[in-house]
């Protein structure tokens, strides 16, 4: 399905800082939002996936080719 290099990290720890700051915000909006359950729902797994690629030092975008500024 994926190349085995799809998955290698591709961020250095400014870029895992970043996401890791915008998963947090994410999860913070996803709290305040939790009486609109299908906000807080999407708020919730965006902030999810960014953990994951703060923790993995990956970034989809990066993968796919896209060139990102950080």
């Amino acid at each position: 399905m994926f190349s085995k290099n799809f998955w290698t990290p591709n961020i250095d720890g400014k870029g895992r800082v970043a996401r890791g700051l915008v998963s947090c915000i994410a999860f913070a909006a996803a709290y305040r939002l939790r009486e609109v359950p299908w906000a807080a729902l999407l708020l919730g797994i965006s902030g999810a996936f960014t953990l994951f690629e703060a923790l993995r030092g990956w970034c989809v975008a990066r993968a796919c080719g896209l060139k990102t500024p950080m």
